[in-house]
């Protein structure tokens, strides 16, 4: 069966529709549509405490669009998900009110700890090595959620109140490096070797740039040197030269950023890229279910 899953994150709103296919005792999400808009529900949340009355009327118009989408698509279910920026609006409860009366549509505002569930709920279709502990590290426009595994399990997780959006508005607590800082050294072992497995679209860009294949590694070397390289240059250069959008050009230095932060503070060289996300586990979850 065919699922829509619609996640509405503090950057952009995405629509993925697609199934599962299952082959013997193997899995995967197989994706059939994805639809992304540039919302940035984060940009009026983080200035203002709310979602502003033009975004509103945007977010009504996006989940519009997305539901004909699916329709075409004849799903079989439908499932919306909002996170860091929905989380804050002072008025939150009121958009998705109106969102479920224009559109029929249910927004389902999810803690970080629900996030990171649905993400792994399709984590380990890849066969990764449980035996070797990891981390695995999400970094979105309004928060990044750090999840610690040991023998497959997850044993300490955190959400921080920083993300690329956060960032770019000079929102983020200027205590929170430190507060990852002590995070970290509290609850990860650093005398063990860790994978790292990094997901979020900043991420999928950055693999997709460094030209990696298929969950190969790329450097943190190789992450800095990029950063740099786009940190020199104004939004447009990015634009031409990377052929980046523009809500993802100015976002992805910050990403970077952080993303090359955990590494150093984990003294590792190099992570993993398994470009799946929120969406894939909201679908999973729905086939799941039935």
């Amino acid at each position: 069966m065919r699922y829509a899953a619609i996640d509405i994150g503090t950057n952009a709103a995405r629509l993925l529709i697609g199934e599962v296919v299952r082959d013997g005792e193997s899995a995967y999400v197989q994706k059939l549509s994805y639809t992304r808009v540039p919302l940035r529900l984060g940009e009026s949340v983080f200035d203002s405490g709310d979602i502003s009355k033009k975004k509103a009327e945007d977010f009504v118009k996006t989940i519009q669009a997305f539901k004909l989408i699916s329709d075409i698509f004849n799903v079989s279910k439908i499932r919306a998900c909002a996170t860091s920026a929905m989380r804050e609006a002072s008025n939150g409860d009121e958009v998705q009110k109106l969102i479920k009366d224009k559109t029929g549509v249910n927004i389902e505002v999810i803690s970080g700890q629900e996030e990171a569930k649905l993400i792994f709920s399709t984590f380990f279709l890849l066969n990764i090595d449980r035996s070797i502990p990891f981390v695995v590290v999400d970094v979105g426009g309004g928060s990044t959620e750090v999840s610690v595994f040991e023998n497959g399990e997850r044993v300490e997780a955190k959400s921080f109140k920083i993300g690329t959006l956060r960032l770019l508005r000079g929102k983020a607590n200027e205590n929170i490096w430190s507060q990852m800082h002590d995070w970290l050294s509290e609850h990860i072992d650093l005398s063990e070797i860790h994978q790292i497995y990094a997901t979020g679209g900043n991420i999928n860009k950055t693999h997709k740039l460094l030209g990696a294949g298929y969950m190969e590694p790329i450097l943190l070397t190789e992450i800095v040197d990029l950063h740099d390289r786009l940190k020199s240059m104004p939004i447009n250069e990015r634009i031409s030269e990377y052929q980046l959008k523009p809500d993802r050009a100015d976002v992805i230095v910050p990403a970077l950023d952080i993303y090359a932060y955990i590494l150093n503070e984990l003294a590792c060289t190099e992570l993993l890229v398994p470009k799946i996300g929120l969406a894939d586990g909201m679908i999973y979850t729905m086939d799941l279910e039935d």
